[in-house]
């Protein structure tokens, strides 16, 4: 008999499968039929910073005195909080796994207090996203790493709901700032944000979006840095985002070290029957092999493998392989 049940982040989950915060978790109607339809636990819509500070600026006209326009800004950033707090309070009600809240920040002065109300309007845990390019000229090196830290651990001075930290995969040495999440307070962390795909449109001349959805060559990312992570920093949890898009994926993410998977553009693309296919294949395989439980497998195959070369690590294959013939 197959246990699909799991711990991510201090969360008992039934199953490995978290949908992320997406257009797929914004109601708690939505989120409702995805717990009814087999998700482990709901990453809520993030509520971003930068679009409460850019709807305010759309919004300030050049002749109110700067008071009006700061009295505007912390109206609409309010209105915003308060719509979110209601989001996981009704999500709560009619959901019987985790819910977690999520913001996109890039700093902490505006978050300290909401990240408490979070907590009090009953979210299981806290996801933090921190996504942005670092293309300033005058950058200074590791700044960008000790931003992730500073606002981990204000938040964590704060709450006491467990808090997740989703990277993104713009980091030069992504274990190093994970073995300091651990050391400040994090439960878990997500390899990796998505970021907006660019593309250009050649007839127009313009600046378009690009691929939305991600791609199942997607996932050697996360894998590799799983793999490498869980090995050298095996007191947190990880969850895989990005390329899951099959149900061997969720096999391959745990094997690398994951305790869970974080989809959603598998959802979008085969609706919630991709959970419902992703956890029977995961219990046949699991039955097929001899494993009763995730823990028996979870990190079989990372960096710690003792089978000799750590293929997580291969920058020159070609000269590994070229041997051979």
């Amino acid at each position: 008999m197959t246990d699909l049940k799991t711990t991510f982040a201090g969360l008992s989950l039934r199953n490995p499968i978290i949908i992320s915060s997406s257009g797929l978790t914004n109601n708690a109607g939505k989120n409702k039929r995805l717990a009814e339809d087999g998700a482990g636990a709901i990453v809520l819509k993030s509520l971003f910073e930068e679009q409460i500070t850019m709807e305010a600026e759309q919004l300030k006209d050049p002749v109110y005195f700067p008071e009006g326009s700061d009295y505007l800004e912390e109206y609409i950033r309010e209105h915003k909080l308060s719509e979110y707090l209601t989001l996981i309070k009704e999500s709560k009600k009619v959901c019987d796994i985790p819910i977690i809240a999520s913001i996109n920040c890039y700093t902490d002065s505006e978050w300290i207090d909401f990240a408490k109300q979070i907590e009090e309007a009953g979210a299981d845990a806290l996801e933090i996203n921190i996504l942005a390019l670092q293309s300033d000229v005058q950058y200074t090196y590791g700044s960008f790493e000790q931003r992730h830290i500073d606002i981990l651990r204000h938040i964590k001075k704060t709450v006491g709901i467990p808090v997740i930290m989703k990277l993104g995969d713009n980091l030069t040495n992504p274990v190093a700032l994970i073995d300091q999440l651990y050391a400040n307070g994090a439960a878990a962390v997500v390899l990796f944000n998505r970021f907006y795909q660019p593309d250009i449109n050649i007839e127009k001349m313009e600046h378009a979006s690009g691929e939305v959805f991600s791609k199942p060559s997607d996932l050697s990312t996360p894998l590799r840095w799983i793999g490498i992570a869980s090995a050298s920093v095996d007191k947190i949890d990880y969850a895989a985002s990005g390329g899951v898009s099959t149900p061997e994926a969720v096999v391959k993410a745990i094997l690398a070290g994951a305790s869970a998977v974080e989809v959603c553009s598998a959802v979008y693309l085969k609706t919630n029957a991709f959970i419902g296919e992703a956890t029977a294949f995961l219990a046949s395989w699991m039955e097929r092999k001899g494993f009763s439980s995730i823990s028996q497998f979870k990190g079989k195959l990372n960096a710690a493998d003792i089978q000799g070369i750590n293929m997580f690590e291969r920058t020159q294959f070609l000269k590994y392989f070229g041997k051979k013939g």
